[in-house]
């Protein structure tokens, strides 16, 4: 039976309304930042945030409209976090806000973290081929090339580039996105690694990790809704995921999830990489970028991540914070735990899913 409208978006309601609730209910993290509490300034939480503005275009809700000024207006008076590449993911969404209120403070705000990562020489630690070092929380991680950067930084550059009449970051974006592919694209398989170690000159691990390659399927759709590229980039961005995409079906499980290693089916399915490829795909096929052969595969993961959202809205099956590994095994032994971007992300699939409402067997 084809999904109803009045389903998805009672889902995104409920998902919705628990992303605003989320706590760390005694989970030990291991990480000196908080990856689970929404009302914390992390990377999860920006992309929590994210997700939350797609919410409220979506819908119009003045309540979710009044959270996010209400958890920016909070940390803005508290005081913001050190600037890195991961503390940049709310920016993703204040900049939207900038243009929605024009308040002051958030253009300010705004202003200096976009001027901070384009300054070569105080700004964003930069490292081979003038890539964004993956810098965060306490480690400035010498010489390391992530794939998550994309999402966490070079999305809010773009957007800030175009919002401040400011070309010059849209160009240092496309160059990001090509230095991205250019050492963590596997043309073997079509697939990316996680990341690259410009002082090892390695992949780590090169494992084909799940989220990882999520954070391109989705975001590559989003950086082509911010801005016009030449057909030449647009293209080879575009090739790129065709060829993703295209290795991303033949490894998607009977049940509709991709596993957490990609290639690996020993290791436990995982939701938001399932929801970001998901997004990714059926976005892309509505706007043409994609064979609608692909439609199938992007309805089955609509409907995976569908079984996985629990009566309280919360999303279940997430793996928690990973950062780059060394072996398959290091990604199968990340634990599970609901987490603001599985729910985003989340949110994300199902916000698309409204567009095929109706169709999806």
């Amino acid at each position: 039976m084809p999904l109803r409208r009045e389903t998805i978006l009672h889902a995104i309601e409920q998902v919705s309304h628990a992303m605003k609730a989320m706590k760390n209910d005694g989970i030990d993290e291991i990480y000196p930042i908080g990856l689970i509490d929404i009302h914390l300034w992390e990377w999860p939480q920006g992309v929590g945030l994210y997700g939350m503005y797609q919410y409220y275009q979506e819908t119009g809700d003045a309540g979710t409209l009044q959270f996010l000024q209400d958890w920016f207006d909070k940390h803005i008076t508290e005081g913001l976090p050190e600037k890195n590449v991961n503390t940049c993911a709310p920016l993703l969404t204040l900049v939207s806000l900038c243009e929605l209120t024009g308040k002051e403070q958030y253009i300010r705000i705004c202003d200096e973290w976009s001027r901070w990562i384009f300054d070569r020489e105080n700004g964003l630690i930069r490292t081979g081929d003038n890539a964004f070092q993956h810098m965060i929380t306490g480690d400035s991680n010498d010489g390391q090339l992530l794939i998550d950067t994309l999402f966490m930084s070079v999305l809010f550059l773009t957007k800030a580039g175009v919002y401040f009449k400011r070309p010059e970051y849209v160009e240092e974006a496309k160059k990001q996105f090509l230095i991205h592919i250019k050492y963590l694209y596997d043309r073997h398989s079509g697939l990316f690694f996680h990341g690259w170690d410009f002082n090892g000159k390695h992949n780590y691990g090169a494992v084909h990790w799940g989220r990882g390659n999520g954070w391109y399927t989705c975001g590559i759709v989003d950086f082509l809704d911010m801005v016009e590229l030449e057909d030449g980039i647009k293209q080879y961005l575009l090739d790129t995921m065709q060829r993703q995409v295209q290795a991303l079906a033949g490894l998607q499980a009977g049940s509709g999830m991709w596993h957490t290693v990609l290639d690996d089916s020993s290791s436990y399915v995982e939701t938001s990489c399932t929801a970001a490829y998901g997004y990714g795909i059926l976005k892309a096929v509505r706007k043409g970028y994609l064979n609608q052969q692909y439609l199938p595969v992007g309805q089955k993961a609509l409907r995976a991540v569908l079984r996985r959202i629990d009566a309280n809205g919360v999303v279940q099956e997430v793996s928690y914070g990973t950062p780059v590994g060394n072996d398959a095994q290091f990604y199968k032994d990340i634990p599970v735990s609901p987490m603001t971007y599985g729910q985003a992300l989340t949110l994300l699939i199902l916000i698309e899913g409204l567009h095929w409402a109706g169709t999806c067997k």
